[in-house]
């Protein structure tokens, strides 16, 4: 029988229901995201990965807010920062999040990975949203699966890829926060389906009069996803893509800027605002680590629109 998770809690700090390894352990995860967050936490996946290999294996849940608890494995690289109080995780994101709380609106949670993101919105503080998380992987369905089920089964969750239309794809990669279909059948690995984000209009109970926020995480097929979902980018939605911090053509935003109807924003740390991208030169600028991923903004609905007006002008009155 496994063990009861680790329980931590973000506001208060308290770790329960740990030994002193596993105490000693979140000393050391959390200085190393202090440190390595000075360097875009370059390093830190890898390091705090061969310290889980001393840990035994028994997973952490981490209260994230009264309504909100999100389990992983303790000492996963990718989501251990989480430890470290001070860190957020793209907070451009949930800042937008964070404004819309009175907004009646589903997010699409494209690659949800283990789920951190469905778990947010869905909560009361963020407004009890509606959520649909869809992640390929069988690794982090389970994981995906199981966040549901502690936070109340509030989460729908689908096992399949997204991208342009129906088709059948292989879900390759070493690493569960960088899977990826982008590789072809050659490439071998899991076997998953694909299908396209206007088939959820069609069988997955959305409206195209509703109002949608929708999370492409989908690691190198950003493009073929959106080309998949002209029909519900049309409607009161907004996506967010990863814009690659390795790719100096900003591929991804390109083509949102040059081959689609949506406007392109991209959050401005000079600033704090999202800035209207007019200009890829911008990116330029923004792109300072080639190892991790930016956030890119689209949307064609002027309510949308509206509501970044509004996050913006909130953003300038607490800089005054």
């Amino acid at each position: 029988m496994a063990q009861a998770p680790i329980q931590f809690d973000r506001a208060s700090g308290a770790l329960e229901g740990a030994n002193l390894w596993e105490r000693t352990a979140a000393l050391a995860l959390v200085t190393g995201a202090k440190i390595s967050s000075l360097f875009s936490h370059r390093g830190y996946i890898g390091c705090a990965n061969l310290l889980r290999k001393t840990l035994p294996a028994r997973n952490i849940a981490i209260k994230l807010n009264e309504d909100a608890v999100f389990e992983f494995p303790y000492g996963d690289g990718y989501w251990s920062k989480l430890l470290d109080r001070s860190y957020h995780y793209e907070d451009e994101f949930e800042l937008l999040l964070r404004h819309s709380t009175d907004v009646d609106y589903t997010l699409i949670d494209c690659g949800a990975n283990y789920g951190y993101w469905s778990v947010l919105a869905s909560s009361a503080p963020f407004g009890s949203h509606r959520v649909i998380a869809i992640e390929p992987s069988s690794q982090n369905f389970e994981k995906l699966t199981n966040n549901a089920r502690v936070n109340g089964g509030r989460i729908e969750v689908m096992k399949c890829a997204i991208g342009a239309g129906r088709s059948t794809a292989y879900l390759t990669g070493t690493k569960h926060e960088a899977f990826s279909i982008a590789g072809g059948a050659s490439a071998g690995g899991e076997e998953v389906p694909v299908i396209a984000l206007d088939d959820l209009i069609d069988e997955g109970g959305l409206s195209a009069g509703g109002k949608y926020l929708i999370k492409l995480d989908v690691e190198g097929v950003e493009i073929e996803a959106i080309k998949g979902g002209s029909r519900l980018l049309e409607a009161d939605s907004v996506i967010l893509c990863e814009e690659h911090g390795n790719d100096p053509e900003h591929t991804v935003s390109r083509y949102i800027l040059e081959q689609t109807p949506l406007q392109l924003m991209v959050y401005d740390p000079r600033s704090n605002r999202l800035e209207t991208v007019t200009e890829l030169s911008i990116l330029d600028r923004i792109k300072v680590s080639t190892h991790i991923g930016y956030n890119v903004f689209g949307t064609a609905s002027a309510f949308w629109q509206d509501r970044i007006d509004l996050l913006n002008a909130d953003a300038a009155r607490r800089m005054q």
